[in-house]
């Protein structure tokens, strides 16, 4: 079923490909006949926490963070002077029993194996603006039985992925702790609660001084399907130097933006440098998404309309191509043969095989997020307060309802 499914899809596409792209537009159906409740449990963020969306049932978690499959959502409360922690499996709604963690904990990020949950004082994020000034952080290692470790570490740090093993955590280390204006990644020994640098892609320890320092905005985190390797995407990188020019003495190259890539079994970084314009225009002109199979990696700027190909194997740039420039906050979503590229008030279809735009639907409001159903079978858009949902090959608008609150989208919750 999979294979015929794929063939009508590539069948579609070298259609349009060779008919040059097309505008979706006069197909909707009418909208006496519009589903009015999306037909697949999602996850969404809403403006007061996540969101997750069953049927009719619509369900907020004010501080939260899912795990990497969609399957379960850690969440927390205040209770009393302490807080209560407990997980949620996103197919039933069903919830585990709350334990109690002593002091006041928000869930930061979740193990990929998703297990283990670090937790922090307030709520922080790798791709926000830089975090208010401190000399010491406190960390908390829970799983859904409670408190499994408790961490001061020095210095103004964010916790933003586990080691595999569990044995260490990633973090943005930023410097000064005090007046913070740039950052680093490091790695917490989750045995000692010692920081140190990270490994090169060679697996080779950094020289003392030669890890790399980041400034700018860090804008999207995307994690491998394997989930053993995790894509941040940075822009606005004034004079940026990467490890592999300090250790060589390099001066290195005039980039504004590249692709952090962080395994998360061997311990090693590596950025892939993107070509001029990225970085250029607004951070939030940039956007990331990863086919099914991990083998490649599609990096696109709305604003000055480009699109690369990134080989994850490799770690190069493969190619990059031009696209109709959008306005806004950009968003992606991609299967084996498309790319879907979302921006203000248009939807575009990207052959992956091409790099060519082949259709394109406008929308009647800015989009807020983008992400393909089960087996791609739809094409989820969200806008302002509105989930809408259409056919990924012909555009067609197959349903929308309101989503009060609304201001991005997740994931599909994974069939029990």
């Amino acid at each position: 079923m999979m294979a015929k499914r794929t063939a009508t899809r590539r069948t579609l596409l070298s259609a349009l490909v060779g008919a040059g792209a097309a505008t979706l537009v006069g197909c909707d159906p009418d909208r006496s006949r519009v589903a009015a409740v999306p037909p697949d449990p999602l996850l969404v963020d809403l403006a007061d926490g996540l969101g997750l969306l069953r049927g009719a049932e619509r369900q907020v978690i004010p501080h939260a963070v899912a795990t990497a499959d969609g399957r379960s959502v850690y969440a927390s409360a205040p209770e009393g002077a302490d807080t209560a922690f407990w997980r949620i499996e996103t197919a039933t709604g069903v919830a585990s029993a709350r334990v109690r963690l002593p002091g006041r904990w928000v869930p930061q990020t979740v193990s990929a194996d998703g297990t283990w949950v670090a937790l922090t004082t307030e709520a922080v994020s790798v791709t926000a603006v830089s975090p208010a000034g401190r000399d010491v952080t406190p960390v908390l290692i829970a799983d859904a039985g409670g408190v499994r470790q408790r961490l001061r570490l020095p210095g103004n740090v964010v916790p933003e992925a586990f080691t595999h093993d569990h044995g260490g955590l990633f973090v943005l280390e930023w410097l000064p702790p005090q007046a913070p204006d740039r950052y680093r990644v490091r790695v917490v020994d989750l045995v000692t609660g010692v920081a140190g640098p990270l490994q090169t892609r060679l697996k080779q320890a950094i020289p003392a001084g030669a890890e790399e320092e980041m400034r700018g905005d860090g804008r999207q985190a995307v994690l491998a399907p394997d989930r053993r390797v995790l894509y941040t995407l940075y822009t606005h990188q004034p004079d940026h130097r990467h490890t592999r020019d300090r250790i060589s003495g390099r001066p290195g190259r005039d980039v504004h933006a590249f692709v952090h890539t962080l395994h998360l079994y061997e311990r090693w970084a590596y950025c892939v440098d993107l070509p001029h314009p990225f970085g250029e225009g607004p951070a939030d002109g940039h956007v990331m998404a990863i086919a099914p199979d991990g083998s490649r990696l599609h990096v696109a700027d709305l604003t000055s309309g480009t699109v690369a190909e990134i080989s994850t194997d490799e770690l190069t740039v493969r190619r990059t191509a031009a696209v109709p420039v959008a306005s806004g906050p950009a968003y992606a979503t991609a299967d084996d043969d498309r790319l879907f590229l979302g921006g203000a008030g248009v939807v575009r279809t990207v052959d992956a095989a091409g790099l060519r735009v082949v259709a394109e639907r406008p929308v009647d409001a800015p989009v807020t997020g983008l992400l393909l159903g089960p087996e791609s079978g739809r094409l989820y858009v969200g806008g302002r307060d509105a989930l809408r949902w259409l056919d990924p090959a012909s555009g067609a608008e197959l349903g929308r309802a309101a989503v009060p609150g609304l201001v991005g989208l997740r994931g599909p919750v994974p069939s029990s």
